[in-house]
């Protein structure tokens, strides 16, 4: 017969692990699209479907929503020295296909979405993003080394246990998912690393 202690700690670790896996999860958070019309209240299928999938885009599996065609204002200064950025792309365009506010929430499955239903208040960064973080721009380590002010991503931690660039860019760049996991809102808002005491910002930048 099981002993009443060895049956707790099987229990503590089922709890545990319960809490680690919910941790790690969109069920519940802003990114849980369930409530988006024509999901028939399946959470992931504004962006991913098994079947059917636009395979045009090489950056997320299996892709379902329509993709942003427009034209953004991007981030300039005469200290950056990743740029003049181009266009956002990649992981990064990806995101904006609801967070620049221009393609409906439920044009997805190939269909054009609900004039006007698209995302609003905190969440819309719209399509001026001239006073955003850059994105879309190599990080390397000659970028590195020009800069002065940046940890070398070849061989800086992340945080995450490897460097900057096998943890958080995307074949070699910057982009919104290099600070912001879509999948894990444990670290609101959905952070890769923490930010407290500006540990998120302090990854990159050696101030």
């Amino acid at each position: 017969m099981m002993s009443k202690k060895l049956t707790g700690l099987m229990a503590m670790a089922g709890l545990l692990f319960a809490g680690s896996a919910s941790a790690q999860t969109i069920v519940g958070t802003d990114h849980d699209l369930s409530s988006v019309q024509g999901t028939g209240g399946e959470i992931c299928v504004v962006c991913h479907t098994p079947h059917n999938s636009d395979t045009t885009v090489a950056e997320a599996p299996l892709w379902n929503h329509e993709v942003t065609g427009a034209t953004f204002t991007v981030y300039s200064s005469p200290t950056f020295d990743g740029g003049p950025s181009g266009q956002p792309g990649g992981a990064s365009k990806l995101c904006l296909s609801c967070h620049d506010g221009t393609v409906a929430l439920d044009a997805f499955g190939g269909g054009a979405g609900t004039p006007g239903n698209v995302i609003s208040g905190g969440a819309l960064i719209g399509t001026d993003l001239s006073n955003d973080h850059p994105i879309s721009f190599i990080y390397d380590s000659a970028l590195a080394t020009t800069d002065g002010g940046l940890a070398d991503p070849a061989s800086a931690n992340s945080g995450l246990g490897g460097t900057i660039d096998e943890d958080m860019l995307f074949a070699g760049n910057m982009e919104c998912a290099s600070c912001h996991d879509v999948h894990d809102n444990s670290l609101e808002p959905f952070l890769r690393v923490t930010n407290a005491a500006s540990a998120m910002c302090l990854t990159c930048h050696n101030k």
